[in-house]
């Protein structure tokens, strides 16, 4: 299966990941260098990004790219996989039709993804992936056609590695943490997951018109590693509302440029103990969905469940 067979990966690129880039790039003399820098700056944060979303681990600062001498000395866009290897995520720019590898990134990895960026750097996609390349050349060249799906990358990922578990999640997200600015690492900004916020769209000015102080996160639910389906985006917004209780109000979207979720789309509301208490379902039509506003008390637990054909998840919040 060629990478034209398969759903590509986008990765909205943040303010975040052009801070780093920017930084990286002008420590550089020549404008050449620095172009250089700052696109597989990007590539390696759009990867790592993106594996965060998947509870994979990665550690950039122990990268090449995100040591100073190296990425000077070297053309690196290596993510460093604990325990698994370097990653080397190569940067595609509009126009290009194969990636090419210099020398320095022949050996030493477990594999290459093709990230290609937007016109204007503010979007990325994981074209694909390939294994380990063998080659005495001073440099290969690999064309986009021939790249296997991303999820092949798992292949190369030892038994003795565990991986997560996308059909449920362990861990309960403490609510009242977000008002501390404590969030579990897959509860992101809306604008890195969404590049621009518009109000008319996700109805989030305030959770409670009588309160501010609302805090919102979104978290991707990716289905197309093992389900083929388009990636989706859990939206919550918490506002205070009495002494000890909050406001609560979950959305659904679809990643990226996609209008719509499609139809039967299913998200549910569910008690600790699994009772249902609330539940929504897409049409074709609806760009997003939304369980009605619900309050709870300090301690209690709730569930919200997703599903959209043979695929479900399960998040668990305590508030």
């Amino acid at each position: 299966m060629s990478s034209t067979e398969t759903v590509c990966v986008k990765i909205l690129l943040g303010q975040q990941a052009h801070a780093f880039a920017r930084q990286f790039a002008i420590e550089q003399t020549k404008s050449q260098k620095g172009k250089q820098i700052y696109l597989n700056t990007l590539a390696v944060y759009a990867v790592h990004n993106y594996l965060k979303c998947l509870h994979i681990d990665t550690a950039l600062e122990e990268s090449d790219s995100w040591h100073p001498l190296k990425r000077v000395l070297f053309d690196v866009a290596d993510l460093v996989l604990p325990n698994i290897g370097k990653l080397e995520c190569r940067p595609v720019q509009p126009g290009e039709t194969a990636i090419s590898l210099p020398p320095e990134v022949m050996e030493n990895r477990i594999g290459y993804v093709a990230v290609q960026f937007s016109e204007h750097l503010n979007e990325a996609q994981l074209l694909g992936f390939v294994k380990t390349v063998t080659n005495s050349a001073a440099s290969e060249q690999i064309p986009l056609v021939s790249l296997k799906p991303f999820s092949f990358l798992f292949d190369c990922i030892p038994d003795t590695v565990a991986l997560p578990a996308l059909s449920a999640n362990q861990i309960r997200v403490n609510l009242n943490q977000w008002f501390e600015n404590l969030f579990e690492n897959s509860w992101m900004p809306l604008k890195e997951v969404f590049g621009s916020i518009d109000d008319k769209k996700f109805a989030l000015r305030t959770v409670s018109p009588s309160n501010r102080g609302s805090v919102e996160r979104a978290k991707i639910i990716d289905m197309e590693l093992r389900f083929g389906k388009e990636p989706l985006v859990l939206l919550v917004a918490i506002a205070p509302c009495l002494e000890d209780k909050l406001e609560i109000l979950v959305q659904l979207h679809p990643m990226g440029d996609k209008t719509y979720l499609g139809s039967n789309v299913r998200m549910k509301l569910l008690s600790e103990s699994g009772e249902n208490i609330q539940e929504v379902v897409s049409r074709s039509n609806d760009n997003f969905i939304q369980l009605k506003r619900f309050r709870g008390y300090s301690g209690e637990g709730f569930n919200i469940q997703v599903s959209n054909g043979d695929f479900t998840i399960k998040e668990a919040f305590v508030i």
